[in-house]
């Protein structure tokens, strides 16, 4: 006769409904890769130049300076709205294609829920200094010598390869990558430029900070070398404070951008911002993608108050038609114009109140 403990059966159940509470536990008490100390001097990372390492540059014309056309101004646009395929770029999560313009001029072309937001936050990042790749947008083109299918982004293309909505990034030679730089080594750690960078990242909610989106490009003047340093992926900017179901609800997205929280902590010397925030719970399905999100956290969190004002002294000084110019030039109508560029006004002052 079995007695009563052999007949009590495991409540498998119960005990799988409690793997992802266990799994959550062990991540939030682990120990996480902190940020680096403020002020502290943090190892470069290994380079393949000696060139000097710059961030950011004094924007001295920042109240002339053309947010409609971007760095590239309107002499580097790009020429018609027919490109020719060249081929396909499968890098990242959006579908990306390389067109030629009408004067052989070569772009990188977006397309997907990416395309107006990294149009705008590239206008604002070089306005205020720091270095942007050159986008453009086009609310339509034609795209001819396609091949029967793409990979990616076929819907994106009719059958006569007309497409709507695509952001144009001019390829240069002279500015290919040299590698990327990582948010908690790079050559910047503790200085205003830096903390500057972080705070306009989440003035404007991008989320998306992995290093592989930031790029290092080798650029020459008079023959002497520099390493710039990019943030080259500003696609997930202008919707909620971090990663939502559906992407297209995480990108350029309006009511998401001005319902969402700016600024959660204040402290007499230091600011925490909002962005960018773990990743929402039911990311455990991918434990990886959990970890990497809730580990960038640290990027918009004990900024030094003074340098967060400096950024925002330094946006202040654009005009309210400048602003409205770098949502105009991503295709946005005039209602969206209004209201991100009254959202980031009302985000400004509240860092130059603090």
């Amino acid at each position: 006769m079995a007695t009563p403990h052999q007949n009590r059966k495991p409540n498998i159940s119960k005990s799988l409904r409690a793997i992802p509470c266990l799994f959550l536990l062990a991540v939030l008490t682990a120990p996480a890769q902190e940020r680096p100390d403020s002020h502290a001097v943090s190892q470069s990372p290994e380079k393949t130049t000696s060139a000097a390492p710059i961030l950011w540059q004094d924007p001295a014309d920042i109240t002339s300076r053309d947010l409609r056309f971007g760095q590239g101004g309107e002499s580097h646009a790009p020429q018609g709205t027919v490109f020719h395929f060249v081929k396909e770029d499968l890098s990242g999560t959006n579908p990306k294609i390389i067109v030629a313009d009408q004067a052989g001029q070569k772009w990188k072309m977006k397309l997907g829920a990416e395309t107006k937001p990294e149009v705008a936050a590239s206008r604002l990042v070089w306005a205020v200094g720091y270095f942007a790749n050159e986008n453009y947008f086009l609310p339509q083109l034609q795209i001819t010598g396609l091949p029967a299918h793409l990979h990616r982004g076929q819907h994106f293309i009719s059958s006569g390869g007309e497409v709507r909505d695509a952001r144009l990034q001019r390829m240069d030679k002279s500015e290919e990558k040299d590698g990327n730089w990582k948010w908690k080594q790079d050559p910047f750690t503790g200085t205003r430029e830096l903390n500057g960078l972080r705070t306009l990242m989440a003035l404007i909610n991008n989320w998306d900070l992995k290093d592989v989106n930031n790029k290092i490009v080798i650029e020459k003047t008079a023959g002497v070398p520099s390493e710039i340093y990019y943030v080259s992926d500003l696609g997930a900017s202008f919707g909620p404070s971090g990663i939502v179901l559906g992407l297209s609800k995480s990108r350029g997205n309006l009511e998401a951008y001005r319902s969402s929280r700016f600024i959660t902590k204040l402290t007499p010397q230091y600011v925490n911002f909002a962005t960018p925030r773990r990743a929402a719970l039911i990311e455990l399905v991918n434990p990886p993608q959990f970890i990497m999100r809730l580990r960038l956290r640290w990027i918009g969190r004990h900024i030094p108050r003074a340098d967060a004002k400096w950024m925002a002294e330094l946006l202040q000084r654009l005009s309210p038609a400048q602003i409205r110019d770098a949502f105009r030039a991503a295709g946005y109508s005039p209602e969206e114009v209004e209201g991100f560029a009254t959202v980031l006004e009302n985000r400004i002052a509240s860092l130059n109140d603090m």
